[in-house]
């Protein structure tokens, strides 16, 4: 994992986690564009049908605040990046 890697914040991690960062033998995606650009999200287990299709994050800071989703999905078929699709209810 290089350095970049080890600096990035994780969806999901607590804000005061001192180590909010990816864990070794963990697999990420790096979300592209919306509300959570930037953040990794941690897709360790996850099938080859969920990698596929994306998945929808609950955030506060979407268009919907508390309780919104952000749509992610991947940007080509094994893309480690997740580009945004939009927000929803």
């Amino acid at each position: 994992m290089d350095e970049l890697m080890r600096q990035r914040r994780v969806y999901g991690a607590d804000h005061d986690d001192p180590r909010p960062g990816p864990k070794p033998g963990h697999d990420y995606r790096e979300l592209v564009g919306g509300p959570l650009d930037g953040l990794l999200l941690d897709v360790t287990g996850w099938s080859g049908a969920d990698l596929r299709e994306g998945v929808g994050l609950v955030t506060e800071i979407g268009a919907y605040g508390p309780g919104g989703r952000a749509e992610y999905g991947p940007r080509a078929p094994d893309s480690h990046l997740w580009d945004w699709r939009g927000d929803v209810r």
